[in-house]
């Protein structure tokens, strides 16, 4: 796997724009300059876990349904974490349904 910008791995980048959710994300997209692959994981890194803690947090306020749907939303931004930082060191391009069009049409 090349280097990145950063002067790491392409492969360890990409995990690392998944390790802190979004922020991370973005941190790895602000500072990246030439890796479309760490670009395109800190793009994704940003729209799936900024929409979901969104989600939690508003469907938190709601009472019982609200806290069901911010508790589903928990642990689905926990596999997605797993999943998406194991795919990433793979050197894999694994592109989420929706965030991922999104983050490979704006990482560009």
């Amino acid at each position: 796997m090349a280097k990145s910008s950063t002067g790491m791995e392409e492969n360890v980048a990409g995990l690392l724009c998944y390790l802190v959710t979004w922020v991370s994300g973005l941190v790895f997209f602000l500072i990246e300059k030439d890796s479309k692959f760490v670009k395109f994981h800190a793009m994704q890194s940003i729209i799936t876990f900024g929409a979901l803690i969104i989600i939690m947090w508003v469907a938190a306020v709601i009472p019982f349904v609200g806290w069901v749907i911010s508790a589903l939303a928990g642990i689905l931004i926990l596999v997605l974490w797993i999943v998406l930082m194991i795919k990433a060191y793979k050197g894999e391009k694994y592109k989420l349904p929706i965030a991922g069009d999104l983050a490979e049409k704006w990482s560009a």
